[in-house]
């Protein structure tokens, strides 16, 4: 039996022919003194080994607490998730004894948080906080752990890595921070990474470097890589698909050319056309108008619809169904066909 099978054995009922993850109809709401914050409401996603499905959206829309739903991680209270399933290889996280859920995080399914700086330990070496990973969960030795730290330093391209594992995240770069999370995520060999906003604050050169490292370390691994952000640019050549989040909801999903090519959704097109162009020097940049809306009191029909140059009576009035457009494609628009243009 394989490594990779024992482990899944530990967790009962996992069908190792299953999506790794499928989410269906998430559903979280955050109870505060000022209402009741819906900020997952019915998010499917689905994801396969060596695949890249980035989510994309404002700040706001639920990204962050999908994925920390689906890691298990969110403060109760306030946060509550109300309905739903988050299913790996078959088996629902969500109903998941604590102590079996255990088994799952970091062991199959990890998460590279957006800010390094707070979620490395300041007092502890960033050596000791990957050997502890191997020392918790494999029961390794205090030697092989850190032999097996320096490796994870080497595979994340650390310069000295052997001297560096003796280094506090202080003495770091940004850059070199968040490759240190990446090690972590990748300790024990995950099937599943989600990477929150892995870029967040490094200089565009920098950038680049952490996604060719992600989209590298995925290919050798046959990962499936959640990828959370809110910038288009950083995903274009790294996902297969995209899904694209408003107000706690999924309201397009399709192949990564497919939406940049002809988006299906008016949120979508006002996402693309707000990105500055080259051709486009001299112009005013396109915005788009109004904020996102409260989640304490999402708008009746299609939440967008306050924002959207497409809005007529009914958009006001009756949320739009998921249109099939294609066998891999959906969008949450009553104008779907004036938006492609057809």
């Amino acid at each position: 039996m394989t490594d990779i099978t024992a482990r899944m054995d530990a967790v009962p009922g996992v069908d190792p022919y299953a999506p790794l993850l499928d989410v269906r109809d998430l559903q979280v709401e955050f109870r505060t003194r000022d209402g009741v914050a819906r900020a997952v409401n019915g998010v499917n996603l689905r994801l396969h080994p060596g695949e890249t499905l980035a989510v994309l959206g404002e700040s706001g829309c639920g990204k962050s607490v999908t994925a920390q739903a689906i890691m298990g991680i969110l403060d109760t209270p306030p946060a509550h998730v109300t309905g739903g399933q988050v299913l790996y290889r078959g088996v629902d996280l969500l109903r998941l004894p604590e102590s079996d859920r255990r088994k799952v995080r970091a062991n199959r399914i990890a998460m590279i948080f957006q800010d390094a700086l707070s979620a490395l330990n300041p007092v502890y070496t960033v050596g000791f906080q990957l050997a502890e990973l191997f020392r918790v969960h494999r029961g390794t030795s205090r030697g092989e752990a850190k032999r097996r730290a320096v490796d994870l330093l080497d595979q994340v391209r650390i310069p000295d890595a052997r001297r560096r594992v003796g280094d506090y995240p202080h003495q770091f770069s940004g850059g070199m921070r968040q490759r240190v999370m990446i090690a972590m995520a990748l300790a024990l060999d995950p099937e599943v990474l989600i990477a929150d906003e892995p870029t967040t604050a490094l200089d565009v050169t920098v950038q680049a470097q952490i996604m060719s490292l992600l989209a590298e370390l995925q290919r050798q691994r046959n990962m499936g890589l959640m990828l959370i952000t809110h910038d288009m640019g950083v995903v274009a050549d790294v996902a297969d698909r995209i899904a694209i989040m408003y107000a706690g909801k999924v309201v397009e999903e399709a192949p990564v050319y497919d939406i940049y090519a002809r988006p299906a959704h008016a949120y979508t097109k006002a996402l693309l056309e707000s990105i500055p162009r080259l051709d486009h020097k001299g112009r005013a940049l396109n915005v788009i108008s109004g904020l996102p809306p409260a989640l304490t009191d999402i708008p009746r029909g299609c939440a967008f619809h306050p924002r959207c140059a497409y809005a007529r009576e009914i958009c006001r009035l009756e949320p739009p169904p998921a249109y099939q457009i294609a066998p891999q494609r959906i969008a949450s628009c009553h104008f779907v066909r004036e938006v492609l243009g057809v």
